[in-house]
């Protein structure tokens, strides 16, 4: 999905929520376009082929453009944070560590101008976060723990499904990202639709395949 897509997707998410000013003012709209730009200029390819992007934003606007903010400034930093997910799930980017937003006054600013600044930051232990995203849409926060997934109720991810083995498979911390690795299961672990034999590295939007149980990954 292209930037224009994303720029009128984020234009259709605000538009309900935040107001968008008076003339002259920086508008949540601006920010959200120079979001996804800032995301464009910066993108690299990492030693495993990954194409990874910045996570950790700044926008840095004079006193009156942040005050005009005051009321939902929560609110923003979160949309544009989702904002930059979505833009990097559908482009096949990957981030290092969680997304973050955050907005701060710079008095050598004219009302209307404003400077984003962008890094890669990684996670706490130097590990990315993720999330799997469950069959229900709940989301399932990945940190340093092993997430195993299986039929047994203990399972982080217990599946009731008599094609799933006891303890099928689970998703280890590895590096700055994640792995999926198969437990010897019956019928096998998929990754994206194929069979796995050996730990598989999880990029953003994969689909790991239990029975008939689906799981998206994705890289915050």
């Amino acid at each position: 999905m292209g930037l224009q897509s994303f720029e009128n997707g984020f234009e259709r998410i605000v538009s309900g929520v935040f107001s968008r000013g008076s003339r002259g003012r920086v508008t949540p709209i601006e920010l959200g376009r120079r979001l996804l730009r800032e995301i464009d200029d910066h993108r690299s390819v990492d030693n495993r082929g990954r194409r990874i992007v910045p996570n950790a934003f700044t926008f840095l606007l004079c006193g009156a453009d942040l005050a005009a903010f005051f009321d939902f400034e929560d609110n923003l930093r979160d949309e544009l944070c989702e904002t930059a997910r979505e833009y990097a799930r559908a482009e096949g980017f990957e981030f290092v560590g969680p997304v973050t937003v955050s907005l701060s006054i710079d008095d050598d600013l004219r009302p209307g101008r404003f400077v984003v600044t962008s890094r890669m930051k990684e996670g706490p232990g130097g590990a990315a976060r993720g999330a799997l995203v469950l069959p229900s849409g709940e989301r399932l926060q990945l940190t340093q723990h092993v997430v195993t997934v299986g039929r047994m109720p203990d399972c982080t991810v217990p599946v009731n499904d008599v094609n799933v083995s006891r303890r099928h498979c689970e998703i280890r911390p590895s590096g700055s990202g994640y792995v999926v690795v198969d437990l010897g299961s019956t019928n096998g672990t998929k990754l994206n639709g194929v069979r796995i034999d050996s730990d598989q590295y999880l990029s953003g939007g994969d689909i790991v395949s239990v029975g008939n149980t689906h799981l998206r990954f994705e890289a915050l």
